[in-house]
């Protein structure tokens, strides 16, 4: 299992950058890194094309013994000790930062881990999800993302796209704003109570579901028209982002505490970001109209 997951990550990696590389007119910075402990992986950013203001795809393949922190960090209840400290960790994951406000930000991420051999109950469980995180609040594409994603879940029986939405919003909440990160998606870690197969089958859907779930949007905002004001309005909302992802995110916790490459954990964060002091948003316009849902998620799928 954990060659053929290494195998996907990076195939998930190349089909997604040739598509964004067609998208934004420009090609990605790659980046090959390995670690001190064990493994190594390849990020490829975008920067200064016509599209993405920031765009990163990273894999990982690492290995190594966990420190108690880095283990308490991963959730899921794992108490580990001894040789069970011992992992193998690898997946894709992406974050992409249009410069059109109109045009949403979107992360997904994908991984498989394992602790000692993998052999005993609980030491292997898949994880991931993707989510969408606009500026401005368009509810078709909030439907289509969220349509997707549950075709994907509703061709495995180990998935169950109700359960895994609530999770999303339940993880990307932003506790000391009251708010959300973004409009949801999925969200699942643990994922081992079925055959290791078929749980594979699924992460493999859900990765290969990203294009279709994210470029339709894409391409209907990009060249939408907006104002000055519009601009620093989504800079706020990317203020936020790098809030929740410094200081909630498991995976940049793990990752600065498994000693991971900096510039790969980061690549995550907008390449701008503004935060204005108490700023507030003036109630019927379509800025609050965002803050309203984020504030209160949303069942995107309802008749």
């Amino acid at each position: 299992m954990r060659q053929k997951m290494a195998d996907m990550v990076h195939r998930i990696q190349d089909e997604i950058c040739e598509a964004l590389r067609e998208i934004d007119g420009v090609d990605y910075r790659q980046d090959e890194w390995t670690r001190e402990e064990g493994g190594g992986g390849r990020s490829r950013v975008f920067s200064g094309g016509k599209v993405f203001e920031k765009a990163g795809v990273n894999v990982s393949v690492v290995h190594g013994t966990l420190s108690p922190q880095a283990a308490k960090s991963m959730g899921g209840g794992h108490e580990l000790q001894g040789a069970d400290l011992d992992f193998f960790a690898t997946g894709v994951s992406l974050v992409l930062h249009p410069i059109n406000p109109m045009a949403p930000t979107v992360h997904a991420n994908y991984r498989y881990f394992e602790r000692g051999e993998g052999q005993k109950a609980g030491s292997w469980w898949f994880g991931g999800g993707a989510d969408l995180t606009p500026s401005y609040l368009f509810e078709e594409d909030a439907t289509h993302f969220h349509q997707v994603h549950k075709d994907a879940c509703d061709r495995h029986e180990v998935a169950d796209f109700a359960k895994f939405k609530q999770w999303c919003d339940d993880y990307f909440h932003i506790k000391h704003r009251g708010e959300r990160r973004g409009l949801g998606g999925i969200f699942f870690d643990d994922i081992n109570d079925a055959d290791r197969e078929d749980c594979f089958a699924f992460v493999t859907d859900c990765a290969e579901s990203f294009l279709s779930s994210y470029l339709p949007i894409l391409e209907r905002r990009k060249d939408l028209p907006y104002t000055i004001e519009q601009k620093e309005w989504q800079q706020i909302r990317r203020g936020r982002y790098v809030e929740f992802n410094l200081v909630y995110d498991r995976g940049t916790t793990f990752g600065l505490t498994t000693n991971g490459r900096i510039e790969s954990i980061l690549m995550s964060l907008p390449l701008t970001a503004r935060w204005e002091y108490c700023h507030e948003v003036e109630t019927g316009t379509e800025e609050y109209r965002l803050l309203e849902v984020l504030r209160h998620p949303r069942n995107w799928l309802e008749n």
